[in-house]
């Protein structure tokens, strides 16, 4: 994966009418979303909102109902939509001989794996992973990597193959605070240094505060979306987090999909 192809801010992925019904019940009822590239889009909502089911419907893991639609500059649409994805929680056996780079070489090599290693493909996966600070991961065994050390490489095996659009969901669980801090500053390289966009579902408000570009509130249907102040001061916001207090101070005041007028018609 190049690093190089800066975020152009145009291109965009559009959810129309997203809805999930699991037997009688509606999980998920009509989302809709326009999300452009070199953006951190954040889920935030209480527990059974219905945020992962969105997630496996996004990723087309469940029966849904709606379309999603990827837009050029133009408003026409681009075929081959490619996601990444970085699940919740990764269940790996401890004693499993499995290493990082056999992960990632299991899924970017065009040869099988008992060959002998390539010192090509193990050079470009080692550099491709310094973006992410995990290049000293590489020779670890996979079940013996901490929670952010697992975090950094399904991140590095999520981008690598060059997505248009990152789906996170919830991967920074159990994760200390300079887990959290390097988790974060690794998706601001990739929005800075990729033409990507990204949504995150997240419980942690705080860093949404601090690193979000836009937030949506969801309760199976979205309740409320916008930048993190338009969300956060919202009555749907208090409706369902009480009056939480934050220290808005940190927000990065950046626009919130203004150019969706032009570009998602």
């Amino acid at each position: 994966m190049s690093m190089k192809k800066k975020p152009c801010g145009l291109h965009c992925i559009k959810f129309k009418n997203i809805s999930v019904t699991i037997g009688k019940q509606k999980i998920i009822e009509d989302v809709n979303l326009h999300i452009h590239c070199g953006k951190l889009n954040v889920i935030i909502g209480k527990n059974g909102a219905g945020k992962s089911t969105l997630m496996k419907a996004i990723l087309n893991e469940i029966p849904h109902q709606g379309t999603i639609e990827f837009k050029d500059h133009g408003n026409q649409n681009i075929h081959n939509l490619k996601i990444g994805y970085v699940p919740q929680s990764l269940n790996i056996e401890r004693n499993t001989p499995t290493s990082v780079y056999d992960l990632i070489a299991g899924f970017t090599a065009k040869r099988p794996l008992f060959f002998p290693k390539s010192k090509c493909e193990y050079s470009k996966i080692k550099e491709y992973m310094a973006t992410f600070e995990a290049e000293d991961l590489i020779d670890k065994q996979v079940g013996k990597l901490s929670g952010g050390e697992l975090q950094r490489v399904l991140l590095t095996l999520a981008t690598i193959d060059e997505p248009n659009l990152l789906v996170l969901d919830e991967p920074i669980s159990g994760i200390d605070k300079n887990g959290m801090n390097l988790f974060y500053q690794n998706i601001e390289k990739l929005k800075r240094n990729y033409d990507i966009a990204i949504i995150l579902v997240s419980h942690d408000l705080e860093y949404v505060a601090k690193y979000a570009d836009g937030v949506i509130l969801l309760d199976r249907k979205i309740l409320k979306k916008g930048t993190v102040e338009e969300v956060y001061k919202s009555e749907e916001f208090k409706e369902i987090f009480g009056n939480l207090q934050y220290d808005l101070s940190v927000i990065r005041n950046r626009k919130y999909e203004k150019e969706e007028a032009l570009i998602c018609r």
